[in-house]
């Protein structure tokens, strides 16, 4: 079979990411202080969507997935987001507790990878983010069978319905509802810059210290 041809358009698309640089020296020692650095960064320049992260699983069968979600906490400890724990993702983290995180600000031409094990967050933890959600979103844990298949969008209004007329302007948090955090082994800096030469800082743990390095582009 021949190959498929590239559109032309596709394949001259070039950019050169000339906005910043990322150095030993003016890098953080820990891969969360860099984190918390280019996060405000991003919040203080307004991209879109700062908080969206790619979340990627592995299943069973060994075939990796990825998806959008939104870190809704950051610590020592870990970086949190929240979900249906019967999604295909909340599946596959239950039987293969290791996971990969990635921001992409793409108007700081910048990337950062995470890599480490997966933890349910405490329900109390759970609870106190559940409560804070506006209360469409609440009801909308309990309308979405997430990652099911429906006949239709009808399914999910009627559901809706439901729960909102069971629970009124209160519904608990859904059992199957509630947050993973991340916990790091691995974080990966990526910074743009002219003719590909792009920075890369890695941090990998090593004897419980936190050790920095460069990685060629």
């Amino acid at each position: 079979m021949p190959d498929t041809p590239i559109p032309q358009a596709i394949a001259d698309l070039r950019k050169s990411y000339e906005k910043a640089e990322l150095s030993e020296q003016d890098s953080h020692f820990s891969p969360l202080g860099q984190f918390d650095q280019w996060l405000q960064q991003a919040l203080a320049a307004q991209v879109p969507e700062p908080n969206a992260m790619t979340l990627a699983t592995v299943g069973g069968d060994l075939r990796p997935s990825t998806r959008i979600v939104l870190i809704k906490g950051y610590d020592e400890r870990g970086l949190v987001f929240f979900t249906n724990y019967d999604s295909r993702k909340g599946r596959e983290l239950a039987g293969n507790p290791y996971a990969a995180l990635q921001f992409h600000w793409v108007e700081l031409e910048r990337v950062v990878r995470i890599e480490g094990r997966i933890e349910r967050t405490s329900a109390e933890e759970s609870d106190r983010y559940y409560d804070s959600r506006p209360l469409d979103s609440r009801i909308g844990a309990w309308a979405s069978p997430q990652s099911e298949v429906i006949s239709g969008r009808g399914v999910l209004v009627a559901n809706a319905a439901k729960a909102s007329a069971r629970f009124l302007l209160h519904p608990p948090r859904p059992p199957h509802w509630g947050g993973f955090r991340l916990v790091p082994d691995g974080w990966e800096f990526w910074q743009g810059r002219k003719s590909r030469l792009h920075d890369r800082l890695r941090y990998r743990l090593e004897g419980g210290q936190w050790l920095r390095e460069r990685l060629a582009p």
